[in-house]
């Protein structure tokens, strides 16, 4: 086909968009106007007019995954009168005003939240309701879908670089000075207008036929022989990690969740795209039958990490969505497990409900975090014997600062994602400055370079060695070192312990109870620490003797992360030489 035909082609498949979805285009146009006018009005607005603004252009913008899934289920139910429909889009958009006036009130936390909530249940829902009762080829229409929306995304850049860069030469080569605004306005139509155009004129209809449609050739090469190989060796890894916990009995805490979570949601979507070919080829059909089952214990070892901060810090927002978004994937993997003929458009429909139950109801992300955290902050209180008759009494004087720093941490936390009405115990109108006449001491707030990791060095400074027989660096003795005679010195990283045996144990000294001496000597409190982490070598060193050996560590440097307790703390490198003599 030549190029003009091609135009044409594009042309006219957004001429049938428009008559397909002329409310969803009308609602988008809009919201390019709105936005335009926004910025042309920004200096005439006060902040709340501009802020009101904002609002109906977010609701604008809601309009349009609305308006699609009312289209989609009217196409779906064939005989409706333009009188029905017209209903339809009446009460869609007396949803979207009592959206405004009572679940968008501003722009805290748990608005946008709830609002990107509502969003990802709408977009879920049009990606779904054309096949909720067709019972194959969901896997052919999501692919054309996807086809469509990176096609869109490819035409709209190339055709915004075009208009910029005739913006451009026309402004250098004419000096015609053309407003920097002009690109802006430029993006808006494209991603506003014409985007949604051409990508909504690929969209099938609902009994459209996916008998003669094959299957990208491209897609199964990028997953059968790209993306599931590299999945399959991220297993192993984790697999060999979670073998090493088994073994140290050091849970995994963290960035370990996200690392899991993250690859599994991946390994769902990759399942889903290889369904249509599992009959024809041998390795997908392998992957869909072993990966669910092999991935649960990884999935158990992530729930594990949640479940250790949710346990000391309580459920917030973001551990909220992590964990539900973890049970999901769990659910799903053990349907695929379960099942041999899955229904893959399970996936997006609980995916929907999910988002949705996210950010509404007794179940809701909101509701669950505020119900954790007072449920910490009783804790806390009860320990330190604060509450009587269910009032809060002044702290004792030996509270300990770690528990006044959690009190304000919480307090931080409702005050900034919910509201301090919220926070058990309190009276209405409770403020942050009031603290200290309600809880015996004032509003505590870390400052932002404060961290709970460390890292200590020893100063340069030469090492004395007179009186000892050998000079060992503990990382190069790991697999042991002979000294005299039958004598073996080693390090064991994982417990960090250093010994010297023969046939039996002669001497052996725990570095972590080295590190903490040294930090004992600061009063535990690392901050106490002059400069942070330079320290003299006095303070880095460490002498021990029995009646066979006598040993000298020097530390050169030690890190870790402080606890939520005074007297914790998690060692995680420690770096020293050992002289040791043989009596």
């Amino acid at each position: 086909m030549s190029l003009t035909g091609k135009i044409k082609e594009v042309f006219g498949s957004i001429k049938n968009s428009f008559k397909r979805f002329p409310i969803t285009i009308g609602i988008s146009t809009t919201l390019v106007i709105m936005l335009i006018i926004l910025l042309e009005k920004r200096f005439q607005l006060t902040p709340s007019s501009r802020t009101v603004l904002q609002r109906v252009n977010m609701i604008i913008a809601l309009g349009i995954p609305l308006s699609l899934c009312i289209k989609l289920v009217y196409e779906k139910r064939e005989g409706l009168n333009r009188v029905h429909k017209t209903i339809g889009y009446i009460l869609g958009t007396g949803i979207l005003i009592l959206y405004y006036f009572f679940l968008l009130k501003d722009f805290s936390t748990t608005s946008i939240i709830r609002y990107i909530g509502v969003s990802l249940f709408l977009y879920l829902a049009f990606s779904y309701i054309p096949w909720i009762d067709r019972k194959e080829d969901f896997e052919f229409y999501i692919i054309r879908v996807f086809s469509s929306f990176f096609l869109t995304i490819i035409y709209s850049a190339v055709l915004y670089f075009g208009i910029s860069a005739i913006l451009f030469a026309t402004d250098q080569l004419f000096d015609v000075n053309i407003p920097g605004k002009f690109f802006y306005y430029s993006f808006l139509v494209v991603a506003g207008i014409f985007a949604p155009s051409l990508f909504l004129a690929r969209i099938p209809e609902g009994n459209h036929s996916f008998d003669k449609y094959e299957y990208p050739r491209s897609l199964k090469i990028l997953l059968l022989y790209i993306v599931i190989p590299l999945i399959t060796i991220y297993s192993v890894i984790l697999y060999a990690y979670f073998a090493k916990i088994i073994i140290t009995r050091n849970w995994p805490r963290g960035l370990v969740s996200h690392l899991v979570l993250w690859y599994s949601f991946i390994s769902v979507a990759v399942i889903f795209f290889i369904t249509p070919i599992l009959k024809e080829n041998r390795w997908a059909n392998r992957f869909k039958f072993w990966f669910p089952k092999l991935i649960i214990p990884i999935l158990i070892m992530m729930f594990i990490s949640i479940g250790t901060r949710i346990r000391t810090y309580g459920i917030t927002e973001n551990r909220y969505f992590v964990l539900v978004l973890g049970l999901w994937v769990f659910g799903i993997m053990l349907y695929f497990a379960l099942r041999k003929k899955s229904k893959n458009i399970i996936i997006p429909i609980t995916l929907s409900i999910i988002s949705l139950n996210a950010v509404f109801g007794p179940l809701s992300s909101f509701a669950m975090s505020s119900r954790s955290q007072n449920d910490r902050l009783q804790s806390i209180l009860r320990r330190n014997k604060m509450l009587v008759n269910n009032k809060i009494v002044k702290a004792p004087d030996n509270m300990f600062t770690d528990d006044k720093m959690e009190i304000s941490m919480i307090l931080k936390y409702f005050d900034t994602y919910h509201s301090l009405d919220d926070v058990k115990y309190l009276e209405k109108n409770f403020k942050v400055s009031d603290m200290e006449s309600v809880f015996g001491f004032p509003y505590m707030e870390k400052d932002i370079n404060e961290s709970n990791y460390f890292n200590l060095f020893i100063e340069d400074r030469a090492i004395e060695i007179t009186g000892y027989d050998y000079l060992l660096e503990g990382y190069k003795i790991v697999d042991g070192v002979k000294l005299k005679d039958n004598l073996v010195a080693s390090y064991n990283m994982t417990n960090n312990k250093f010994n010297i045996k023969d046939d039996e144990l002669v001497y052996e000294a725990d570095l972590k109870d080295i590190g903490l001496g040294i930090i004992e000597k600061h009063g535990g409190n690392i901050a106490n620490i002059e400069n942070q982490n330079l320290l003299n070598m006095d303070q880095m060193i460490f002498i021990d003797e029995n009646d066979k050996v006598k040993v000298k560590f020097m530390i050169n440097s030690i890190s870790g992360e402080k606890g939520n307790r005074p007297d914790e703390y998690i060692f995680e490198n420690i770096d020293y030489y050992v002289l040791v003599k043989i009596k």
